[in-house]
């Protein structure tokens, strides 16, 4: 979230009033401290610095569970977009796209929040109502070689237009994506037109992009089934294929398998999955499992100007995100391993994410569901529906692709380096307990 502060701010229904109440409603110990304000005007550095700390109350205010099904929070978090960024209430035409580039406009009020634009783009395309769950809408960075690079998964209190517009730059934009991991929900989208159409158009994407690893000869299977328009059987050929319906991150540091080790962070299947090559070796990749870890964190800190040297993805008075989690790496032993990336709180909601559909799954529940409507809200059906277009048929494969191999078969075999224990100063809302921690023997790893 991003905000741009106003140099005044009054003293009647502000963000600090909001904060107060909240504070009030959930006790003292689960709400962060609320950014000071001052009463004169603030300078442009000042602006900015609270700008910035606004912005991580925000950050870490949302990652608790609780909070985030509060409507008192939501309706807080709606009113600081709209009044710090002084936007007033109209309809606006909003770009989004889908995962092949192609650009859906669809017309919303500047006020509308996630569920809003996300219903909108569902009726645009006539994609079901209920398939409207089974997918997402993210804000992504568009980078210099056309690729796109998640910053984060829209929330339900953002206000996508004002999210996109506070940043004052083109290369950001929203994105619509499947929001599901378990590739058994693929069954529920592929039975409508729509919802076979945009998986078939997301999966392309990604084996042109290389996230899913796919080998010659599947990449020739999957080219024959392009050429038949044969989209389910070349899904099921897909799911097959390793990281299908992953999220790639960009490039970052782990301390896995040892300290400052350039890796790519990828997420789906209940798991982290690290690739990274050691010195003299072939592209590696090493996989922990969602159940396997007890709980996450995520930390931030400004790196000291001088006295050292500098590490990848480190950049020198910048503030550094870190995700470290506390993985069972054999039936006794708990390691903590850190990522350190500026997308750690979108890789610690990832985990989050797979958590909680790993839940509903063990209880029996499913992801189908209606969308939420808000009191008194309509569904804005669209004058002029659009297709999704078929995807061009799969280039020749990359030849400087190379393939990889596991790290090992067994993670406990593995010499890791981790952090050591949390360090005493972090209170425990700062940890996510994952509910899906399953206690394990040295044969199931």
């Amino acid at each position: 979230m991003h905000f741009s502060i106003p140099e005044t701010e009054s003293r009647s229904g502000d963000s600090g009033g909001s904060a107060y109440v909240l504070r009030k409603e959930y006790g003292a110990n689960v709400l962060p401290a609320f950014p000071p304000k001052k009463l004169f005007s603030l300078t442009p550095a000042e602006v900015e610095q609270r700008r910035e700390q606004l912005e991580k109350y925000m950050q870490a205010v949302r990652q608790d569970p609780l909070l985030g099904s509060s409507e008192t929070f939501n309706s807080f978090l709606r009113r600081a977009q709209q009044e710090t960024q002084q936007v007033p209430t109209e309809e606006v035409s909003l770009e989004v796209l889908l995962s092949n580039g192609q650009k859906v406009l669809v017309n919303v009020l500047t006020s509308d929040q996630t569920e809003d634009v996300l219903e909108a783009v569902a009726a645009k395309l006539d994609l079901p109502d209920d398939l409207i769950g089974y997918f997402s809408l993210f804000l992504v960075r568009e980078k210099e070689d056309g690729a796109f690079s998640f910053v984060r998964k829209l929330q339900e209190f953002e206000l996508p237009y004002v999210s996109v517009a506070s940043l004052r730059s083109q290369e950001y934009k929203i994105m619509l994506r499947k929001s599901y991991w378990d590739s058994a929900y693929d069954d529920d989208v592929m039975e409508n037109r729509v919802g076979l159409n945009l998986l078939y158009a997301q999966t392309v994407s990604d084996i042109e992009r290389g996230w899913i690893l796919v080998t010659k000869e599947q990449h020739r299977q999957l080219k024959s089934l392009q050429e038949k328009v044969s989209k389910k059987e070349f899904l099921r050929l897909a799911q097959t294929l390793r990281h299908y319906g992953y999220l790639r991150f960009d490039a970052c540091v782990a301390d896995f398998p040892e300290k400052d080790c350039p890796v790519v962070v990828s997420a789906g299947n209940s798991e982290l999955s690290l690739q990274l090559r050691l010195p003299g070796q072939q592209l590696r990749e090493g996989s922990f499992r969602v159940t396997r870890m007890r709980c996450w964190r995520v930390t931030s800190s400004v790196p000291l100007p001088s006295g050292g040297t500098s590490s990848p993805g480190r950049g020198r008075g910048e503030v550094r995100l870190e995700l470290a989690f506390e993985y069972l790496m054999s039936k006794d032993r708990l390691q903590w391993v850190t990522i350190t990336s500026p997308q750690a709180i979108m890789m610690s909601i990832c985990l989050q994410s797979m958590v909680d559909e790993l839940m509903v799954k063990k209880s029996g529940g499913s992801i189908r569901k209606m969308l939420r409507r808000r009191v008194g809200g309509t569904l804005r059906r669209s004058d002029s529906q659009q297709a999704v277009k078929s995807p061009p048929l799969l280039e020749s494969p990359d030849a400087s692709r190379e393939s990889m191999v596991k790290l090992s078969s067994k993670l406990s075999a593995v010499s890791l380096r981790g952090i050591g224990t949390p360090s005493t100063d972090a209170s425990a809302s700062d940890v996510h307990g994952n509910f899906a921690f399953e206690g394990i023997g040295d044969e199931d790893l």
